[in-house]
C-alpha cells in the first residue's frame, strides 16, 4: 500500500495564456517576432509570481485548431497545458475551474475574455483581467526588490555570488527554476 498524497490546498492562478499575449504590450511586441520567445517571457514572470506569492500557477494554451491529443509539462516549476484538438482554452479552463473547487482552495481565472470570466465566476472562481495580473504581476517585482534590498540585511546576501563565472551562475539559475539537463 503507498504513502497518500496529501491535498496541495494552495490557492490556483489558472491563465489564458494567449489572452495574456494578446492583451500585454511586450508580449505583443514579442509575438510579432516570436510567438516562443513570447511564452517563455509570460512563463518565466508568472514563474517568479508563484515563487513570491505562494500560488500554483496553471497556465493555458489554446491549441483548438492544432491536431493532436495536447500534453502537460512543467516549466519553470508551473503547469503548461496546451489543450486538445477541438478544446479551446475556455473549455479546458473551465474543466479545470470544476475540478480544483475546493472549499478551502481559491481559484482565481485571468483572461480578459468576458464570457469566459462570467463562466468562471459562476463557477465559484474570481476573475482577474489580462490588465490586472500584469498591474500584480509589476507590484509582485517591486515586492520582492524591496524584500531584497530593504527587509533582508547585506550580511545574508552570498558571498560566494559575486565570484562565480557568469555562465555558472546562470546554469545554477536554471536549476533553480527547474529547468535543468544533465
Amino acid at each position: 500500500m503507498g504513502k497518500k498524497q496529501k491535498l496541495d490546498m494552495r490557492d490556483v492562478l489558472l491563465v489564458d495564456g494567449y489572452n495574456m499575449i494578446g492583451s500585454w504590450p511586450q508580449l505583443v511586441a514579442m509575438s510579432r517576432i516570436s510567438l516562443q520567445e513570447a511564452r517563455d517571457h509570460l512563463l518565466n514572470q508568472l514563474a517568479d509570481y508563484q515563487a513570491f506569492s505562494g500560488r500554483r500557477v496553471i497556465v493555458v494554451f489554446d491549441a483548438y485548431k492544432v491536431p493532436g491529443l495536447g500534453g502537460a509539462f512543467a516549466q519553470n516549476k508551473i503547469t503548461v497545458h496546451f489543450t486538445k484538438e477541438k478544446e479551446t482554452a475556455d473549455e479546458c479552463i473551465e474543466r479545470f475551474v470544476h475540478e480544483l473547487m475546493h472549499r478551502r482552495r481559491q481559484i482565481y481565472v485571468a483572461t480578459s475574455d468576458s464570457v469566459e470570466q462570467h463562466v468562471a465566476f459562476g463557477q465559484g472562481a474570481l476573475r482577474i483581467s489580462a490588465r490586472e495580473l500584469l498591474l500584480e504581476l509589476d507590484q509582485n517585482k517591486r515586492d520582492v526588490k524591496q524584500y531584497i534590498d530593504v527587509d533582508r540585511p547585506n550580511s545574508n546576501r552570498n558571498p560566494l555570488e559575486g565570484k562565480m563565472k557568469e555562465d555558472i551562475r546562470s546554469k545554477l539559475e536554471e536549476w533553480r527554476r527547474g529547468n535543468w539537463s544533465p
